[in-house]
């Protein structure tokens, strides 16, 4: 009986709990009021005769309703450039609340007619979008790179607020041509020879990879034919050349092992009984590493200074390996491994081009690596 007793207390304890989590209680006591007013617009638009949820909606909605607006006169006074937006969503989220409270019937007998701020709201947006506009003339006026992207960001946010404010559309437009770095992508060079049309992929690559660039809206590529026919003066230069490389560095390396197995039948006598013995065999494995490898250094120059802004260099390496064996003696002394490499035979390696472009892979995933690192953020 006593279990009982003690589960029915909690039982009830859980419910006064439940109710008043789901009535705004606890968000009300604790100085929530919006979501106080939410939880009990909701628990009313499920219960319409919550006496608990009425009486919190009722002091909730007062309580949010005063906060909202002492809130909006402290920024009407304020000295802050951008205080219309703080206005703004001041009043429509009182516009919320009246919205919330208007979609549920029962609330309306307790808060017969929610405030409202439509006016309010469009002049405190325009005011906004003033404060805003003006912010990028002054930070386009400066005639500086990184200004002119503040005052485009400035001019998006206008038009979030009055798409069709004054010349905003032109003026978002000048900002973003101000604010770009045109990087001019010179071609690499490598005459002739049997790694040109390895190089030429390497640069089709490359061309592939700033054609398709996006992570950072002010930088744009341009391959230095694209840039000629357009007439583009970069603000930087980029170059790509190979300092060194090698394609074919031989290595023949043999092993020897004498190898030796004991317990290995080798006869019969005359009663047909095993002869056990040792078996002997000399094993000869060959291993060939054909290394190539390559030097790209990067480098970008201001354009109109003519000063380095950024070097690197990018090694990168591929080694083709093969291996083959032989032996002399009895196979049995071998292991099934050693048996398998003594029947491969030397294969021919790749032609000079394919290591050329193997080695070059590395080189180019560092490279890009290194140019979206370093544009992504500029």
């Amino acid at each position: 009986m006593k279990n009982i007793s003690r589960l029915r207390y909690f039982i009830y304890l859980s419910l006064i709990i439940l109710g008043g989590c789901t009535t705004g209680k606890n968000a009300l006591q604790k100085g929530d009021y919006d979501a106080s007013v939410e939880k009990a617009v909701s628990r009313l638009q499920n219960s319409p005769k919550n006496s608990e949820a009425m009486q919190v909606l009722k002091t909730a909605y007062d309580l949010a309703l005063q906060d909202h607006l002492r809130r909006i006169n402290e920024a009407k006074m304020s000295n802050d450039l951008f205080r219309w937006e703080s206005v703004m969503y001041g009043y429509q989220k009182i516009n919320q609340l009246a919205d919330e409270i208007n979609s549920c019937p029962a609330c309306l007998a307790v808060v017969p007619t929610p405030s409202k701020y439509i006016s309010e709201v469009a002049e405190s947006k325009y005011n906004a979008a003033v404060a805003r506009y003006n912010s990028g003339i002054g930070y386009l006026n400066e005639h500086n790179r990184l200004a002119a992207k503040k005052a485009y960001y400035e001019f998006e946010k206008v038009q979030n607020l009055q798409p069709n404010y004054k010349d905003v559309k032109t003026k978002m437009d000048d900002a973003y041509w101000a604010a770009v770095t045109r990087v001019v992508v010179q071609p690499i060079i490598l005459n002739g020879g049997p790694y040109k049309l390895s190089a030429d992929y390497f640069q089709q690559q490359i061309d592939e990879f700033i054609a398709n660039y996006s992570r950072n809206k002010f930088v744009i590529f341009y391959g230095e034919e694209q840039a000629t026919t357009q007439k583009i003066i970069p603000d930087q230069v980029l170059s790509l050349n190979f300092d060194d490389f090698v394609v074919g560095q031989t290595y023949v390396k043999e092993r020897v092992e004498k190898l030796k197995r004991d317990s290995v039948v080798i006869g019969e006598t005359r009663e047909r009984k095993p002869i056990y013995g040792t078996v002997s065999a000399t094993l000869s494995i060959f291993e060939k590493n054909i290394s190539s490898s390559g030097l790209l250094d990067m480098t970008i120059m201001d354009w109109q200074s003519k000063k380095i802004v950024r070097q690197q260099k990018f090694p990168g390496t591929f080694v083709w390996r093969d291996s083959w064996g032989s032996y002399k003696g009895d196979d049995r002394a071998l292991n099934k491994n050693q048996l398998a490499i003594t029947r491969k035979r030397e294969v021919l390696p790749p032609p000079p081009s394919t290591m050329f472009l193997e080695f070059t892979k590395p080189i180019y995933s560092q490279l890009i690596d290194n140019l979206s690192g370093f544009y992504n953020s500029y």
